[in-house]
């Protein structure tokens, strides 16, 4: 088994992190999906659940032709931990936006990637998008202190 070179390793998932962004600010949809796994699963902020790289390039090229056309993608790293040499989960903090880009403070969404290595290119296995409360959050620390992540404290 071949270990894992987590510089080498790290630059080649932001580089598919940055082929996502890039697709979604040209409203590519086929480009899109082209860095998912043919199995992959997306769960969107609302709840739904797409199954395999077709079904998420094909909701993409709807979403992409109405209420997500002219948006840009933002996505904010936070961490990359490998599992193994040819796994990696992402975590990251992220919104779409029109016009001028939103700071890291202003992304609204956090989401979670599952990576995999096939056939020596990193892919998307997995993704999970949730909407954040900053509100709900705020006021569960205020009445809860120790439920603050320890990042955060």
């Amino acid at each position: 088994m071949r270990g894992t070179d987590t510089n080498v390793d790290t630059q080649a998932i932001q580089g598919v992190l940055t082929e996502l962004i890039e697709a979604w600010g040209r409203g590519d949809a086929d480009a899109y999906g082209a860095v998912f796994t043919e199995d992959a699963t997306y769960t969107s902020f609302l709840g739904t659940l797409y199954r395999g790289r077709a079904d998420i390039a094909a909701s993409h090229r709807a979403l992409f032709g109405s209420v997500l056309k002219g948006t840009r993608l933002a996505d904010d790293v936070v961490d990359i931990r490998f599992y193994g040499p040819d796994t990696a989960v992402v975590n990251s903090h992220g919104d779409t936006y029109k016009g001028k880009p939103k700071r890291a403070d202003q992304l609204t969404k956090t989401q979670t990637y599952t990576l995999v290595r096939r056939d020596g290119r990193w892919l998307i296995a997995a993704f999970q998008n949730t909407k954040r409360n900053k509100l709900m959050e705020r006021i569960t620390y205020l009445f809860t202190p120790a439920a603050r992540p320890s990042a955060e404290r």
